[in-house]
């Protein structure tokens, strides 16, 4: 198996990372549209031009698997993540506490968090997606 690291995000990344979010599964899983590749750039460079985002890239076998990263809004910290099997982004952001979102059908996300410590604060429908909120305290 593949070794995985988190690694600052680079330019060269962002292809992949556009790919990543445009496959249809991924986007219904997430319950959130993929962007078209003008639209993507924009919101990274947001990102990029946030200094309250933390971004990382997910490599195993020296190639480029996912994304993770946290960010503020409105007083509230997030986290999110395009896959994820290690929690060793955890010991990157060490902010608490740390809110994720999670859309209801997607199980595997919250198994994820859940592993990771996250634990149920409290649900809420969000037009047509009932969604989790799962908070980080330790």
């Amino acid at each position: 198996m593949a070794e995985l690291a988190l690694r600052e995000r680079i330019d060269a990344d962002l292809g992949t990372l556009f790919e990543f979010q445009a496959d249809p599964e991924a986007s219904a899983m997430a319950a959130f549209p993929s962007r078209d590749l003008p639209a993507f750039l924009e919101h990274e460079a947001k990102i990029k031009a946030d200094p309250s985002a933390i971004t990382r890239t997910i490599v195993a076998g020296g190639g480029v698997v996912g994304s993770i990263g946290s960010w503020e809004v409105e007083g509230e910290r997030d986290v999110g993540f395009l896959i994820g099997r290690d929690h060793a982004f955890l010991d990157v952001e060490l902010h608490r506490p740390l809110h994720a979102h999670v859309a209801d059908h997607n199980v595997g996300s919250r198994r994820v968090l859940e592993k990771c410590g996250f634990v149920l604060d409290h649900s809420a429908q969000e037009e047509d997606v009932l969604e989790h909120v799962l908070v980080l305290t330790d």
